[in-house]
């Protein structure tokens, strides 16, 4: 029998029993419809019952409506592809594999779910260590129709008469697929490496480490949906949240979770951590670097000490006729004593009112007039101008408000110290200079740190904030600034500031962690301190386990051999990762005249959308990204991106176009290391516009 008919029969049978799978589906739906109905009626029932009686119904009525309610869900996720996978063991038993766990009515299995333990054998077996499999085939479907497989043949000496095996290898043919604009998930594909991080135990902090193209945030999120299998109830009840550098790169990973199933993940970006505040825009990198490091925690705390700016110098009152006074230097006393009490300043109100009332009692007592303390302290603390002048002069802040004041170049200044140079202070407070621009991506961390330093305000206060703040956004599912996730994911860890780990640790309290990165992409220029942080953040006594992923799936050979170049010296060989697929087509690179720029990126664009089937990119430097995406503006495509090498972080194209990479490098606090992330975006081809002809 040729391969074409070997192929189209084994095609068959596969699709007789993705019928029989998809039918159960159906009829599992229908029960869990039904269940939900006999859920209803259970409560309607309850109301002529005696109330122990109804409470046991309605509780069996909530139970009973949850469970429909979840199987509902998990039926009517994005199953494309709901089994994908079949082993043939040396017994001569098949088990296949897919997205969920399905039995049919006798409880015999139909689906053995991809997380389970003996599915493991899909993703660990080798020609080597074969784990009994004789044939492991991946199926390929379209909605609900085979359309191909690929078959590995693990132990041949075992294949028994009549056993078919066809394909060119899954892995490869999935590499080859065009992209679109959301993250595929890779349950069909999973590798070995891989699949070793996914399932490691959920304690301690897991850490995954590989280049680009070697599937961490994928596999990062699948070891997610791992965990919630394999742990729902601590798990799903305390809650994970997947943490990634921007919104385009969330957007991007947003539908893999609930293509497995998982839809009750937190998915938010590094300027959406802090609860009621989304981040407008991102620092230049020499703004972002002060902005993120340790130095900037003391300069707050000092800023926080200082009168705010209206506060008044002077309080004067009248008791008896006689006019108490505290000047500049008694106020500043009582100030410090408040401060003296280390509580936070939002919570010390009370505190100040306080100590203003006892200074003014020794005010008039060395005054000596003979008056009562008690009856001064009771009557001033009575008067609506005291409180009015408690009110102005120890103010409640919100964190905007409190950031706000760090604009004013004397006060930071005075609150810096040594810490800032003078060009380090300058940049600061322009990029603070404009209170309507709402906070950058390094601010929302700052904003964190100083929730924490003020402290919550009292409830009317918080009213108050949320009233007058159009911009706060709905109150979060599990309450604001939550704290106790069972689970945390946090991709490009490479990147993360000082700061930015102590915001992401205070979400972590009870947490157990994955974090995903690359020393050789990262854009922060101390990693020194960032490590400091990070072990502050996840538990400086946390079990650590280590995975390191070597091989590249994403680039072809000839891109990635380009890309390697640019880290020669800011890299060792075992940090970069090997490129496993050849296309046979090099990058393109175009030496242009700066002034016809605009052309040949219109050109190039246009080129590469015509010829590929997939997503392309155009990579700019950040002081470049607005020019390009007007130059773009004309070329109408859904499937073009314009972005800067930041925004590009784990992100991945078919075809990407790369201006003026020179200009990545400089822009960069870490040299080079953002050209080799822009470099490495593209699946299939890559074309460079360049104006130095001595490039790369």
């Amino acid at each position: 029998m040729s391969q074409t008919s070997d192929r189209q029969s084994e095609i068959a049978v596969e699709q007789a029993h993705v019928d029989v799978v998809y039918t159960r589906v159906d009829e599992m739906r229908v029960e869990a419809e039904a269940m939900r109905r006999r859920g209803d009626q259970l409560a309607h029932g309850a109301r002529n019952e005696a109330i122990f009686e109804q409470a046991a119904m309605l509780f069996e009525r909530d139970v009973m409506v949850r469970h429909a309610t979840q199987i509902l869900r998990t039926l009517d996720a994005e199953h494309e592809g709901l089994v994908f996978g079949r082993l043939d063991d040396t017994d001569g038993e098949t088990m296949y594999v897919g997205r969920l766990g399905i039995r049919d009515v006798n409880f015999d299995n139909l689906v053995t779910d991809w997380r389970a333990p003996a599915a493991a054998a899909f993703y660990q077996a080798t020609a080597e260590q074969p784990m009994n499999v004789v044939r492991r085939r991946v199926i390929r479907s379209t909605g609900q129709s085979v359309v191909d497989i690929d078959d590995d043949l693990l132990a041949p000496e075992k294949r028994p008469d009549g056993m078919a095996v066809v394909g060119e290898g899954a892995l490869m043919a999935s590499l080859t697929r065009a992209r679109g604009d959301r993250m595929r998930d890779i349950v069909a594909t999973i590798q070995r490496e891989q699949d070793e991080a996914i399932r490691a135990p959920w304690k301690g902090v897991t850490e995954i480490t590989g280049g680009p193209g070697t599937g961490k945030t994928a596999v990062a999120l699948h070891r997610v949906a791992y965990l919630l299998y394999r742990d729902r109830r601590r798990m799903g009840g305390a809650g994970v949240l997947v943490i990634g550098p921007s919104p385009a790169f969330t957007s991007y990973i947003s539908r893999v979770l609930p293509s497995m199933g998982e839809d009750t993940v937190e998915l938010r970006s590094l300027g959406e951590v802090l609860d009621g505040v989304q981040a407008a825009g991102v620092d230049s990198a020499d703004v972002t670097r002060v902005k993120g490091s340790l130095r900037m925690r003391r300069i707050l705390k000092r800023v926080l000490r200082e009168p705010p700016p209206d506060a008044p110098t002077e309080l004067r009152i009248t008791f008896k006729g006689e006019v108490l006074k505290l000047d500049a230097q008694d106020l500043a006393k009582v100030r410090r004593a408040v401060q003296g009490l280390n509580r936070p300043p939002n919570q010390s109100r009370v505190d100040a009112a306080e100590a203003l009332l006892e200074a003014l009692w020794r005010k008039a007592d060395s005054y000596e007039l003979g008056f009562d303390r008690h009856e001064l302290i009771t009557d001033l603390g009575e008067r609506i101008d005291f409180h009015r002048f408690v009110v102005v002069w120890w103010p409640i802040l919100t964190e905007q408000e409190a950031l706000r004041l760090l604009a004013d170049r004397d006060r930071l200044r005075r609150a810096a110290g040594r810490s800032l140079s003078p060009a380090e202070l300058d940049a600061l407070v322009a990029s603070w200079a404009d209170p309507s621009a709402g906070p950058t991506v390094a601010d929302v961390a700052l904003l964190d740190e100083l929730r924490v330093l003020l402290g919550p305000p009292p409830k009317r206060h918080r009213r108050r904030i949320r009233a007058e703040n159009p911009n706060w956004s709905t109150a979060p599912r599990r309450g604001e600034h939550y704290d106790e996730y069972s689970h945390i994911v946090v991709d490009e860890a490479q990147d993360l500031s000082p700061m930015q780990w102590r915001m992401i640790g205070r979400r972590g309290k009870y947490a157990s962690w994955t974090v995903v990165g690359d020393p050789v992409q990262s854009s922060w220029p101390d990693p020194a301190e960032a490590e400091q942080a990070r072990v502050s953040a996840v538990g400086p006594r946390a079990q650590r386990r280590h995975f390191q992923l070597r091989t590249n799936y994403r680039n072809s050979a000839e891109i990635f051999e380009l890309a390697a170049q640019v880290v020669t010296d800011v890299s060792t060989p075992d940090q970069l990762p090997h490129a496993v697929r050849s296309t046979g087509v090099k990058p393109s690179v175009r030496v242009i005249d700066p002034t016809e720029l605009a052309d040949a990126l219109r050109f190039a664009s246009r080129q590469l959308l015509d010829e590929m089937d997939g997503t392309v990119g155009v990579i700019t430097s950040a002081g470049r990204l607005a020019s390009a995406r007007s130059m773009l503006a004309e070329v109408a495509d859904d499937r073009l991106s314009v972005v800067d090498g930041i925004e590009a972080k784990g992100l991945e194209y078919d075809a990407v176009v790369l201006v003026e990479p020179t200009e990545l490098v400089t822009e960069s606090t870490t040299g080079p290391r953002t050209l080799y992330v822009a470099l490495t975006r593209a699946t299939q081809r890559l074309t460079v516009l360049t104006s130095d002809p001595e490039w790369p």
